[in-house]
């Protein structure tokens, strides 16, 4: 017996929320998806779906064209022993998928989407992932986080900007699919594009999407500037070196190598140890998101254990 996987969506009206709501269960899926397919497996994801593979013009047949869009997203997600079955019915949400064995899969599609066709691509993307992460057998507990999970992965691996380019939004109607956010797509979008030295830019047919895109490319872009990163700014490290001479005198004052967790609020990084110890700091990577340890001892440079990214740091 499969499991049913339902996919979240959304359309004719009502707010869509904004911002990074989902931001930490988001960078806990990157770091996941590192561990599970490592950087040297992810490179064979370097390439996205293009937008001519899962277009869909309307005097196509509506069943022929469904399988073979879908046959690209399963080529995409180097999933070559998969086969999706598609179908259409009426429903609450977007998408569902019976996650089974295999190798065929069942897909069932809203009825709306037989007549918003430009859309099913990114409804297909969603589903065929769920499948990815069945047979990789990387999940996360409860449905929000493990949906979470699926977008994040869904969007890293290349076809997730049709979920992002599915965002629409005017006065009267609104249309968003998936669970993260519009910034929260843009972000992992952003994130992938610098590890592959993608632009996805002109991919986009939705004004609100590219809009979100470059909103969480921003907040990517936050995430290399961040102290002990020696391209941080210099209010960042003006801030740093204060959490540092505050962590090293508070841990003298209590006669031990540490002051609480050292970390500092909202900044990510953690001092640790100190006195005999020696102080470290650890801070998330800028790529895999996993967290590093580095001594502070001034300029060092540190590579990431996971990903292997070469970082500078000023410590």
């Amino acid at each position: 017996m499969g499991v049913r996987d339902v996919a979240n969506g959304r359309a004719g009206g009502g707010e869509v929320a904004h911002g990074f709501p989902h931001l930490e269960t988001v960078r806990a899926a990157v770091t996941a998806l590192y561990r599970r397919i490592s950087y040297e497996g992810l490179t064979e994801y370097a390439v996205s779906v293009s937008p001519a593979e899962v277009a869909f013009p309307e005097e196509d047949d509506l069943h022929l064209g469904a399988h073979r869009v879908a046959a690209a997203l399963v080529r995409q997600l180097r999933l070559p022993e998969a086969r999706m079955i598609v179908s259409f019915r009426a429903m609450e949400h977007a998408a569902t998928v019976e996650l089974a064995a295999g190798p065929e899969y069942f897909i069932e599609l809203n009825d709306r989407f037989r007549t918003h066709r430009r859309d099913i691509g990114a409804a297909l993307a969603h589903e065929i992932t769920h499948v990815l992460l069945h047979r990789l057998g990387l999940a996360f507990p409860g449905t929000r986080d493990n949906e979470i999970l699926t977008d994040t992965v869904t969007t890293y691996l290349g076809t997730g900007w049709l979920l992002l380019d599915a965002y629409r939004e005017d006065a009267v109607s609104s249309q968003k699919l998936g669970y993260l956010t519009p910034e929260e797509f843009g972000y992992v979008l952003a994130k992938r594009a610098r590890v592959f030295g993608e632009d996805p830019s002109p991919w986009f047919t939705s004004p609100q999407g590219y809009a979100a895109y470059v909103r969480g490319r921003a907040e990517a872009d936050r995430d290399e500037r961040r102290p002990p990163l020696a391209a941080a700014g210099r209010l960042a490290r003006h801030r740093y070196a204060r959490d540092r001479r505050l962590y090293a005198a508070g841990g003298r004052q209590a006669g031990r190598g540490a002051a609480g967790e050292g970390v500092a609020g909202g900044a990510g990084y953690a001092f640790e140890g100190g006195d005999g110890a020696g102080l470290s700091v650890s801070f998330p990577c800028p790529t895999c998101l996993q967290r590093i340890r580095v001594p502070v001892r001034g300029r060092v440079r540190a590579r990431c254990g996971l990903c292997g990214m070469v970082l500078e740091c000023d410590t």
